[in-house]
């Protein structure tokens, strides 16, 4: 979470609505998934919702979702 939230707001409100998936590896070493998604939090401009969600690739809905806030102006 601290990775995708890392460029802050400034950096992310062009590009938000956004998000990607890409393979990679947990810290135990199993093969999982890693999705980020950057919406609008209530409307355009405003706090950008950041959304991680890891699971195994054929697991999707026994995976992990977090969730953080970036603060509308906040670095």
């Amino acid at each position: 979470m601290t990775q995708a939230c890392d460029l802050g707001w400034h950096a992310l409100a062009p590009c938000t609505p956004w998000g990607d998936t890409f393979e990679g590896f947990s810290p135990m070493g199993r093969a999982v998934c890693f999705e980020r998604n950057y919406m609008w939090e209530t409307e355009a401009g405003g706090d950008i919702r950041v959304e991680i969600h890891v699971y195994e690739p054929r697991a999707f809905e026994s995976g992990v979702r977090l969730v953080a806030r970036l603060a509308k102006g906040a670095s």
